[in-house]
């Protein structure tokens, strides 16, 4: 089987893990930690795609690098990060659940009043690493609209699977899915 996809992001080339996720199902883990070079590219190419938004919303996850980057380059002084935990800092929380293909349980995304203040009424763009089920995405969606925000777009570096068949998200590349021989699955 082979170990690894090659693939071009944002320009670049990266060889990306095969990561099985059932018996017969491999996933090409795309890591952005650490990549500071893939993280600036694909900022950059993502900002040239996305519509006009007042605020960026993620979850607290592999894409936390990407929204301060794009945040960064296009100027802007804010964006919010849906966190996984509750903190004591955070007052009047909202929260949604969500069943990622890559975590092994259902995780709960929470805002406190401050973040949802920051998106109440605002044109909310959501920005992650990869999109894949969309369930993470739906979380992201529930939350934006429980705070009164309009969602003006839905963005990924990578759209995986049947992702990449969905007109409503803007993203660089098509991550395919993988058999247990390492073949692109259809």
């Amino acid at each position: 089987m082979n170990k690894s996809y090659t693939m071009n992001i944002a320009g670049l080339k990266r060889d990306l893990p095969l990561c099985k996720v059932a018996d017969n199902l491999y996933i090409a883990a795309f890591i952005l930690f650490g990549d500071v070079e893939i993280t600036k590219a694909a900022a950059a190419e993502l900002l040239k795609k996305a519509p006009e938004y007042d605020v960026m919303l993620t979850a607290e996850c592999k894409s936390i690098p990407l929204i301060y980057e794009m945040a960064r380059q296009s100027g802007d002084d804010n964006y919010v990060i849906a966190r996984k935990g509750t903190k004591v800092y955070m007052e009047n929380v909202i929260s949604a659940e969500v069943k990622s293909i890559t975590t092994d349980h259902p995780q709960v995304l929470n805002l406190g009043d401050d973040s949802a203040e920051a998106l109440k009424g605002k044109k909310v763009l959501i920005v992650d690493d990869v999109i894949s089920t969309g369930e993470s995405l739906k979380c992201l969606e529930l939350l934006a609209e429980k705070c009164g925000a309009e969602i003006v777009g839905k963005m990924a570096i990578l759209a995986e699977g049947e992702a990449a068949d969905r007109e409503d998200i803007i993203y660089l590349e098509k991550l395919p899915l993988f058999d247990a021989d390492g073949n692109i699955i259809d």
